[in-house]
């Protein structure tokens, strides 16, 4: 039987092991702007979740796909997965998250808040902090992503 010192010494194994290293999660992007934005989101979306869920659970099924969404484009870029997929134009596709999210939750919620209860005027107070995320989120996105790609096909 092996202890734990000749397990550590040991090169690291091929196959299925290898690959599950492959998501290993960079702890400097969950750190990052971008990561604290869409931690930032994912949060402000379950509780929206949880908020329609116990009002009006009607509105629940958009915070739930927008929740899952953001967490499939946060588990891609903390562990560094999307990069595999050479082809998809990564920034576009998070602004129209982004900006989909928004008209989304700014719909949801106005429709919420014509209820008149309360865990649905939380969801509404949330809903309009979350677009404003969301709403700087994709601000950010386009600064930094999409209007250098713009300049830099106008010099050539």
């Amino acid at each position: 039987m092996l202890s734990a010192w000749d397990r550590r010494n040991r090169p690291p194994e091929e196959g299925a092991a290898a690959e599950l290293r492959g998501f290993a999660v960079d702890k400097t992007f969950l750190s990052s702007l971008k990561g604290i934005l869409l931690e930032t989101e994912l949060a402000l979306t379950f509780i929206i979740f949880i908020c329609f869920t116990a009002s009006i659970s009607a509105y629940m099924a958009a915070a739930l796909l927008e929740f899952l969404i953001t967490l499939a484009f946060l588990f891609l870029y903390a562990t560094q997965y999307y990069q595999r997929f050479d082809r998809l134009n990564w920034p576009c596709l998070d602004f129209l998250r982004c900006v989909s999210a928004i008209i989304i939750f700014l719909v949801v919620s106005f429709a919420a808040v014509t209820s008149r209860d309360g865990a649905a005027i939380a969801a509404f107070v949330f809903g309009i902090i979350l677009v404003s995320v969301f709403a700087y989120d994709a601000f950010k996105i386009y600064r930094t992503e999409m209007v250098p790609r713009a300049t830099q096909g106008d010099q050539q």
